[in-house]
C-alpha cells in the first residue's frame, strides 16, 4: 500500500493507494477480533458485515492521502493593470470538513475560511473546497491542516498572502477522556501580507464572523 504523509512537491499529483484483496481479507479478520473483543455480537444480519464496512469507512475518510490531480490548475489574475489591489482579498468560506485525529482515530469536524490576497495568479473557487479535503480527508491534527492549506496555495497560485481559518469540534474530548460537550477548538494561520498588515486581517476576520 503506497502512503504520501505530509507536504511534499506536487501533492494533488499523488499515487492512488491499492490494497490487495488478500490483504484486505486479513484486516478484516483483525478488525473483527478487535470488535468481538470490546464486545461487539458479529453474529447478527446488522453486524456481520461490520468489520468490512469499518474499514471501507475508514478507507473513504482518508481519501486525502490519494491527492487530486484536479487541484493543479490556475488562471491569470482578474486585476486590471496599474491597479494596485494589495489589500482587495479572495475570501472562501464556510467549507465544510471532517477528518480523523491521529491520536485516537476518532472524527473532528466543522469549517474552514480560506482568504488570499492574489499575485500573478487566481485559483478556482471550487479548487479551494478541494484543498480543505485533500488535507483533512486523512489522519491528522487541526493544526497541521491549516498550516499545509495555507503552505499549498502559496505553492499553487504564489499570492501577496493567505488566511486560513478553522474551527472544529473534536470527538476525541467529547466522547472520552474530560467528556467536554460542546466545545469548538479555533485556529488561525497568516502568510505574507496578512502577517504584517491588522487591517487585512480584521477584514478577513471579520469575513469569517459573518459566516457563522
Amino acid at each position: 500500500m503506497s502512503i504520501v504523509v505530509g507536504l511534499t512537491p506536487r501533492l494533488e499529483e499523488a499515487d492512488a493507494r491499492t490494497i490487495a484483496p488478500a490483504d484486505w481479507q486479513r484486516y478484516e479478520r483483525y478488525m473483527a477480533e478487535i470488535f468481538s473483543a470490546l464486545g461487539l455480537d458479529l453474529s447478527t444480519p446488522g453486524t456481520r458485515d461490520t468489520p468490512r464496512r469499518y474499514l471501507r469507512a475508514l478507507f473513504d475518510a482518508t481519501v486525502g492521502y490519494d491527492g487530486d490531480p484536479k487541484l493543479d490548475t490556475v488562471f491569470p489574475t482578474e486585476r486590471p493593470e496599474l491597479v494596485d489591489g494589495t489589500h482587495g482579498q479572495i475570501v472562501e468560506g464556510p467549507i465544510r470538513f471532517h477528518a480523523l485525529c491521529e491520536h485516537h482515530a476518532l472524527p473532528f469536524h466543522g469549517a474552514a475560511y480560506i482568504g488570499y490576497v492574489a499575485g500573478p495568479q487566481i485559483v478556482g473557487i471550487s479548487k479551494l473546497t478541494r484543498l480543505v479535503r485533500l488535507y483533512a480527508r486523512r489522519f491528522t491534527v487541526q493544526e497541521r491542516v491549516g498550516e499545509q492549506i495555507a503552505d499549498h496555495l502559496v505553492e499553487l497560485v504564489q499570492p501577496l498572502g493567505v488566511a486560513v481559518h478553522l474551527e472544529a469540534a473534536h470527538l476525541c474530548t467529547q466522547m472520552r477522556g474530560v467528556a467536554e460537550e460542546g466545545s469548538r477548538t479555533a485556529t488561525t494561520f497568516w502568510r505574507g501580507l496578512y502577517n504584517a498588515d491588522a487591517t487585512l486581517r480584521a477584514e478577513f476576520l471579520a469575513q469569517v464572523r459573518s459566516g457563522h
